[in-house]
């Protein structure tokens, strides 16, 4: 249990022990309890004081309620006056009271033959789910929440292993699309079926998000109008206020909608076979059935009658199968031979073992896992946004080009930006290393992006929701941005402030026009402003307005995402001579004066750039495109040290750029305050022996090199100005902003950080991956009882061992290349000469990839859902019919359930299992104590 669940159920349970202690047991309500439950008092199966069953009743029900309920029977309609009857109770009183109940949730109504008659359902489904819908209440009764989700933890374990398939109380009803191509068995696997033989529907919040966000704990799967009722329980659901009334096209729409936003169904299955009164839209980090699977591990008590199946030849890893996936049973894993195969570890289920508390997974909500032991493509693993390189790369292969963008937009709404400076890391990590050269990733994506800048074929996703809430981004960098775009696909309402004219951050004013020209950026913020963000340029956070102005505005949360900008001095004699300029201050100068913000610098005789990265390799370029007689590059890094992209390196060095390694400033040399060279001292070694940054030097050898112009480029500094007065932001040594690693939350609750500002500087797509994370912590934070960690998925894709691979049976395959821009050429113009790939290189560069990754499957764990065939565009991954069992009306379950325990009873016998462990005794997740205090 994360530290959050365990403060939470510790919070309740304390309220619990203290309410037990100020109200004595409510004596006719525990009997009701009972009653519900089919249980005797003073039995072994009594509910006592201390159970949820009862505590649920216990602040909405009074004991004169209490007697008119236990005149009720289980779906046994009475009316008022027979029930009257029962007890000797007026029939005015009793259809008062059970009114009341009705409206509590205790128990049913609907009008039969002209008359309003009553009757008592399981606690659940039924009972519970039905009280927890009472919203009014469980404002006022958080206890009613705690309850309902302290049951299943109470007597979930109990049931493990006891159920045969299909005759659980909820049961998995799969995605009907992903058995279209099923022959066709039991029409009761079809969502179809129930809605087709109704005619009254209601909609509703799905009580078990009702129930997590009411204790803290939801899971970001919001909870309105997403549970259908039908027939009498739609009924009751309008009379009571529960539900509100929708039409048969209305309840499919709804349908559609939970499954495109990967949501799955269950039903009551308790009405008989191929009947039931609800579809459930269910997530599996916050539905309590499905947490009888990802805790318990007790799936055959929820699944359907299918499994997924994976064809690997298909599959492409792209990994939305496995995020999808309700219980986790879909991890990444891969396809090609390994000289050292992984051994399957033992696994046992419930079926054929003694079921204690050792195997359960009470973190479920916070410790899934998206590959499996051994590790998956390297390609999605490497990039710093897990993009599902491989699946566009098929994509792009078929010549699928809008299908490849979309699935890159996924997780970066910027792939002609990225196609043009991304650092390929995927490529670094492509396991065609190994036999020859790295696929041509970036020639791919940079491709299939072009069609992005054609706003006759650019790519604008739908929005996904519409939730209006108000949210302030400062900073139009790429995590700012991105953080918008992703913000925005939920229909939020988003506003970026930006400082500069200029929108773009560090792309518009760091990067130079021959690797990133302004009209790419500008097409691919054109995308956000169709999707309806306000982008506000010239405007300083902290001196045009400021976050508590903002506030008041109706601004419910903050990205601060303002990038590392300034550019850092090196604390030497001279600095702050004429001709001295940061390598950061002179590129955004260049970059605004093409939109008339500012005049270019322009440089006359030799010019020393100081920096080894990539914005030290830009700079030096720039300076040759500006009129520099000359352009020498010093660095303390040797070339194979260097910071900056070898790809860079190389481009500098043919446009007769000097790179001088080894080397570090001393003091730079002026005359009448204008500068006239540098001195330099020769560095031995960057790094000790720790690969901390401690560079040594030899003062005996120096030079002296003449320079008009001094660029220094050593790093970027965070200019906060007076943003942060008046906010509890806390700022690291170096500036950088302080900020939860997991959630991008600061010490001002609603203000959250990512990119440059938090990371320090790193890249472009480094950035976009916070900007990303950071909407998801939003949209979790300006929801009410939204935890910003349960259930979030931790997308930590690991690498196979790539030396363990067999690959000595594929071709070796040249790889393809874009023209080579010749030096002389490019210094001379400030427009990207570099070419795009041309549509026979890509379907030949394609060819090249090995596919490696693929999804594999644990059978048992499935649920037989479909939701991760919603998600597949390869058509990789289907549902196959493995099971056969069909639901039983609620009166044959029992005697269904004794006949199974005695068979699985005999097989662990003739198994013979390991001695049984103690008793049950923790209804909680991971052994916290219940609610009530109870051990």
């Amino acid at each position: 249990m994360s530290e959050a669940e365990l403060k939470s159920v510790e919070q309740a349970a304390a309220a619990g022990a203290g309410e037990k202690k100020a109200a004595p047991v409510k004596e006719r309500v525990l009997d009701l309890a009972n009653h519900i439950n089919r249980s005797k008092r003073g039995t072994k199966g009594e509910i006592l004081g201390t159970d949820p069953e009862y505590r649920i009743l216990e602040p909405v029900v009074t004991e004169e309620m209490a007697e008119i309920g236990l005149c009720l029977a289980l779906r046994t309609p009475r009316s008022a006056e027979e029930a009257a009857a029962l007890c000797g109770m007026p029939a005015d009183r009793a259809a008062e009271l059970l009114w009341e109940l009705a409206l509590a949730g205790v128990c049913f109504i609907n009008k039969i033959d002209g008359v309003d008659k009553f009757w008592l359902d399981t606690w659940v489904p039924g009972v519970m789910e039905m009280m927890t819908n009472n919203k009014e209440n469980v404002r006022k009764y958080p206890q009613i929440a705690e309850s309902f989700e302290a049951y299943g933890r109470v007597r979930g374990p109990k049931t493990a292993g006891l159920f045969p398939v299909g005759v659980g109380l909820m049961r998995v009803i799969p995605i009907e699309k992903s058995i279209m191509g099923e022959t066709r068995r039991a029409s009761y696997e079809e969502i179809s079926k129930y809605l087709n033989e109704n005619t009254l529907f209601s909609v509703s919040d799905c009580s078990c998000r009702t129930a997590r966000e009411s204790m803290g704990e939801g899971c970001g799967h919001l909870k309105e109008d997403m549970c259908i009722q039908m027939g009498h329980a739609a009924e009751y659901y309008i009379r009571t206020g529960r539900g509100r009334e929708v039409t048969k096209e209305e309840a499919f729409e709804i349908i559609k909608r939970a499954e495109e936003n990967g949501l799955m169904h269950q039903i009551p299955n308790t009405d008989g076979p191929g009947k039931t009164h609800a579809i459930c839209n269910c997530c599996g980090c916050s539905c309590l059935s499905l947490r009888t699977a990802s805790m318990f591990k007790n799936n055959d008590m929820v699944r359907s009658n299918y499994v997924s199946k994976v064809d690997p030849e298909k599959c492409v890893a792209c990994g939305e199968c496995v995020e999808v996936c309700p219980v986790g049973a879909l991890k990444l894993g891969r396809k090609l031979c390994n000289d050292k195969p992984l051994k399957a570890p033992k696994y046992e289920t419930p079926r054929d073992t003694k079921w204690t508390s050792d195997k359960w997974n009470p973190e479920y909500r916070t410790n899934r896992q998206v590959v499996a032991d051994g590790g998956s493509a390297p390609c999605k693993a490497g990039c710093p946004a897990h993009i599902a390189v491989q699946g566009y790369i098929k994509k792009a292969s078929q010549g699928k080009y809008r299908e490849a963008l979309e699935l890159i937009k996924r997780e970066n709404p910027f792939p002609a930006i990225c196609g043009r400076i991304c650092p390929r890391k995927c490529e670094s990590e492509c396991t065609r290393n190994s036999i020859d050269e790295p696929l041509a990733v970036d020639e791919i994506k940079k491709f299939v992006a072009e069609q992005d800048l054609n706003a006759e074929h650019r790519f604008v996703p739908e929005k996904r929701h519409s939730y209006g809430n108000k949210i302030a981004v400062v900073g139009a960098g790429p995590a700012g941005l991105a953080c918008a775009y992703y913000l925005a696909l939920d229909g939020y309402r988003v506003t970026v402030f930006e400082k500069e004219q200029l929108a773009g951050g560090m792309l518009t004013l760091g990067i130079p026009e021959f690797r990133l020209g302004k009209e790419v950026v500008n097409a691919e913020i054109e995308i956000l402003k169709e999707l309806g963000v306000e982008i506000r340029t010239g405007v300083e956070v902290g001196k045009d307005v400021t976050i508590p102005g903002l506030r008041s505005e109706g601004y419910e949360a903050f990205y601060l995402a303002i990038g590392a900008q300034s550019g850092r001095k090196l604390n030497i004699p001279g600095e702050d001579a004429a001709g001295v300029m940061t390598g950061v201050d002179f590129l955004r100068s260049v970059n605004l004066s093409g939109s008339g913000k500012s005049s270019a610098p322009s440089l006359s005789g030799d010019t020393v750039v100081i920096g080894g990265g990539n914005v030290a390799i830009d700079v030096s370029r720039v300076a040759m495109r500006s009129g520099a007689a000359s352009v020498k590059q010093f660095c303390l890094e040797s070339r194979t040290e260097m910071p900056a992209l070898e790809e860079e390196i190389e481009e500098a060095l043919s446009e007769g750029i000097e790179i001088c390694n080894s080397w570090g400033p001393v003091r730079i040399l002026t005359e009448n305050g204008r500068t006239t060279g540098v001195e330099f001292k020769k560095c031995l070694s960057v790094f000790d022996e720790n690969r901390r940054f401690s560079p040594k030097f030899d003062d005996s050898v120096t030079m002296t090199v003449p320079a008009s112009n001094v660029l220094v480029t050593v790093g970027q500094g965070i200019d906060w100005g007076t943003m942060l007065e008046g906010t509890k932001v806390e700022l690291n040594p170096n500036r950088t902003v302080k900020a939860d690693p997991t959630t991008f939350q600061t010490a001002e609750p609603d203000i959250f950080a990512g990119g440059d500002a938090c990371s320090g500087p790193k890249f472009a797509i480094d950035a976009i991956a916070q900007g990303k994370e950071g909407s998801i912590s939003i949209h979790r934070f300006v929801h009410r009882g939204q935890s910003l960690v349960i259930g979030r998925i931790k997308r930590d894709y690991k690498a196979f061992d790539r030396d363990s691979l067999d690959l000595d049976s594929y071709d070796r395959l040249p790889r393809q290349k874009t023209g080579h821009v010749d030096g002389d050429l490019g210094k001379a113009t400030f427009r990207d000469l570099r070419g795009t790939f041309t549509e026979e290189q890509v379907k030949k560069e394609t060819e090249r990839c090995l596919s490696c990754g693929a999804t594999v499957v644990d059978e048992y764990m499935c649920i037989g859902c479909g939701a991760c065939t919603q998600k597949c565009k390869f058509d990789a991954i289907s549902l196959t019919r493995v099971y056969d069992g069909a639901g039983l009306e609620l009166r044959e379950i029992r005697p269904a359930v004794k006949k199974h325990a005695v068979k699985r009873a005999l097989k662990l016998v003739a198994l013979k299992p390991f001695k049984a462990a103690a008793t049950f005794f923790v209804p909680s997740e991971k052994n916290a104590p219940r609610p009530d205090g109870k051990a």
